[in-house]
């Protein structure tokens, strides 16, 4: 039973922008937490954007704010990633993921136990 799938990614200059969304269904809906991480070739996954979900408080990694907004569409159980100059240092595959309960480390993976299967973000440079 897929709960949380990503679409969105695809090849972008540098400069340019997307825009991901991340569609929850089953019990990944009315998660109090969604997040995006990342994981470029080689590196550790890492944090991008959190909201909660009832509150629509947003976080963000300090090297995507002011580049990335990150939100949520209640009526379509919707996660959107906003991402505006992007950069070649941007380029990984972008995850998005749910919490089971309410957590205060916004910024840890192990917070989360729902994840979608990814999808690549590639910005040429």
């Amino acid at each position: 039973q897929v709960q949380l799938v990503e679409s969105g990614g695809g090849l972008v200059p540098a400069g340019g922008s997307l825009r991901l969304s991340c569609a929850a269904s089953g019990r990944a809906v009315g998660s109090p937490v969604m997040v995006w991480f990342r994981q470029a070739p080689g590196k550790e996954r890492e944090f991008v954007a959190a909201i909660r979900w009832t509150s629509g408080i947003t976080y963000y990694a300090d090297s995507m704010k002011g580049r990335f907004t990150v939100s949520r569409d209640n009526a379509k159980n919707t996660m959107s990633l906003q991402m505006n100059s992007l950069k070649p240092e941007d380029t990984a595959i972008y995850y998005c993921a749910a919490s089971p309960r309410v957590i205060t480390a916004v910024r840890s993976q192990s917070g989360y136990d729902q994840w979608g299967q990814g999808t690549q973000v590639t910005v040429s440079s």
